[in-house]
């Protein structure tokens, strides 16, 4: 392969990182805006900003949680067939699949918990006044 090409495969998964940050703050935007009056009504109680961004953030730590677990039996699986083709050589260690899966579910919980944020941080009275 050429050296361009090579180069250009290096982006790839900053593209496909940056895809998927972008489907997960549409995705909390939605779900934000979906439950604006909700937010607007525990804030008018007495809840405290980091209490909405809880709220609005469970869900989606508990299913990355999930493909965490998913993908690091998946790892397991795929690093024993690659340690008996690399003859257990020094150079591979397990807790990159671990470590990945923790920088990706890092990644969707800042994703998530920035629009979380700006939604607990609103004025509950514009909130609750559209009705």
């Amino acid at each position: 392969m050429s050296k361009e090409l090579v180069s250009l495969l290096y982006y790839f998964p900053f593209f496909a990182i940056l895809i998927a940050c972008l489907g997960l703050f549409g995705l909390a935007t939605f779900i934000a805006e979906q439950r604006t009056k909700e937010i607007g009504i525990r804030k008018v109680l007495g809840s405290s900003v980091s209490g909405v961004v809880m709220l609005l953030s469970k869900d989606f730590v508990k299913f990355g949680g999930y493909r965490l677990c998913d993908c690091s039996t998946c790892g397991l699986v795929v690093h024993a067939q690659m340690a008996g083709r690399l003859c257990l050589q020094d150079n591979y260690w397990l807790g990159i699949f671990l470590l990945a899966g923790v920088i990706a579910l890092l990644i969707a919980v800042l994703t998530v918990c920035f629009q979380a944020i700006r939604a607990a941080m609103a004025n509950p009275v514009k909130s609750l006044r559209t009705e």
